[in-house]
């Protein structure tokens, strides 16, 4: 389908270049269009394969260019709804992105796992289920492993555990999972989609491919996706923390159980785990539920789910430095994710917050507070915002920090041995770092910079 078209991708970040490398080495040219016009070129022809044919546009974007190429290959860090992309859907021409880019190349079963929240920790978790039980398989898509880097490397055997991303759903249209997951859906990224509807929407459309024997997972206790299950063509699987389902997966007392067909089969129970947090009690729920209907043995989901800890970046343990414990959430990048790491605190804690403005609303997570947050320390565009929003709901004890290291300086001021400071921003890095992971190793570094003072 590709061999004959003129492709052009749209942005010269780890996502375009993924593409780029992908269509080199299935002998394919391309162009990469990208606003920067000091774009290091070099660089970037390094990454690429040696020979392959990639040509350069930069700067402001040209409408002709629509005319030139047959596809465009959407980066999902651009709008479906930006000017390069708009003009090739007036045109009527195929505008894809990476995940469907990959899926076209790729081989094997695919698990595919969205939501808002929960994403990275039952995707990872997923894939750990899954190689206890299968001989190739990959973890890929928003979890850091762009899906363009291993597509050719799959085969007819493997199975791929993908964290999506709404904004790389919004530009797929053959991407078939044969399991498919939505965790929860709270306020995020309305920025970009405009109304909850939209992004409901977008969201639920990980299973537009999927046919009325495929399982689609979904978080019972969500109502936004609960009522999923009347809009997909999907069989839908409930998950339940709170209530005893007929059918599905649930936590009956303290025991992970599948309900299927009338039987009762217990998986581990809550003490057995090392996950902290009542809603990593969700992410294990939907994990054992993927991995039960990809085929994976009772036993050895078993064995994974009781072994996973917690992946990097997410309520993520650090040190204790001077008795105060160090948590790294900063994958808590919207204010319902920063719920869920202030909920599993259990000392009084120094809360760092702030970052990159993405028109979310901060009551419900000043709210959780609840006693448990002694000091705020706000940083980034969204300071002043969040400050206020705190002030409204009676919290008064809030600091004002230029950076990350002088926010650290201050929580490390105002907390005291047996306390925790905990990042957990409740909003995206983006203005201050380019993404959550290197805000998340810079909290680390300083951390670790405490312990050599």
């Amino acid at each position: 389908m590709l061999e004959n078209k003129k492709i052009l991708i749209a942005g010269a970040g780890v996502s375009g270049i993924g593409a780029a490398r992908l269509l080199g080495k299935a002998g394919l040219g391309a162009a990469i269009y990208d606003g920067n016009q000091n774009l290091d070129k070099e660089k970037i022809k390094k990454q690429l394969p040696e020979g392959m044919e990639l040509r350069f546009l930069l700067g402001e974007f040209q409408k002709e260019l629509s005319e030139e190429y047959d596809m465009l290959i959407l980066s999902p860090g651009i709008s479906v709804n930006s000017s390069i992309a708009t003009s090739f859907f007036e045109k009527g021409k195929t505008v894809w992105g990476e995940i469907e880019l990959a899926a076209h190349f790729a081989k094997g079963r695919i698990a595919a796992i969205t939501g808002t929240n929960g994403k990275t920790t039952t995707t990872a978790l997923v894939g750990e289920i899954l190689k206890t039980w299968y001989d190739s398989v990959f973890v890929v898509g928003n979890i850091g492993i762009p899906f363009t880097s291993v597509a050719l490397d799959t085969e007819e055997s493997s199975v791929i555990a993908a964290e999506i991303s709404s904004f790389q759903l919004e530009t797929t249209d053959a991407f078939h999972p044969e399991v498919s997951a939505v965790l929860n859906l709270t306020p995020d990224h309305l920025d970009r989609h405009g109304t909850m509807e939209v992004y409901g929407e977008t969201k639920l459309s990980i299973s537009k491919r999927q046919g009325k024997t495929e399982k689609i997972i979904l978080n019972y206790d969500d109502e936004n996706t609960r009522a999923m299950a009347e809009k997909t063509a999907a069989c839908p699987v409930m998950f339940s923390r709170k209530k005893m389902l007929p059918e599905g997966i649930v936590l009956s007392g303290d025991v992970f159980v599948i309900r299927d067909g009338g039987r009762d089969i217990p998986v581990c129970t809550t003490g057995e785990i090392h996950l902290l947090g009542t809603h990593n009690y969700e992410n294990i729920l939907a994990a054992i539920g993927i991995t039960y209907y990809m085929g994976v043995p009772v036993e050895k989901i078993r064995q994974a789910v009781m072994e996973f800890r917690a992946v990097e970046h997410r309520i993520e343990y650090v040190d204790t430095v001077d008795g105060v414990d160090y948590y790294n959430d900063s994958k808590g990048t919207n204010p319902d994710a920063a719920i869920k790491g202030i909920q599993a605190m259990v000392k009084p804690t120094v809360l760092l917050a702030g970052g990159y403005d993405k028109k979310a609303k901060y009551d419900s997570w000043i709210q959780s507070f609840d006693g448990k947050v002694t000091c705020l320390i706000v940083m980034g565009e969204t300071a002043e915002a969040i400050a206020g929003t705190a002030r409204e709901q009676g919290f008064e004890n809030v600091l004002h920090a230029r950076s990350l290291e002088e926010a650290m300086e201050m929580a490390r001021e105002q907390a005291a041995a047996g306390d925790a400071v905990l990042l957990s921003p409740a909003c995206a890095s983006w203005g201050m770092f380019p993404n959550y992971e290197v805000r998340g190793k810079k909290f680390k570094e300083i951390v670790r910079s405490f312990k050599e003072r």
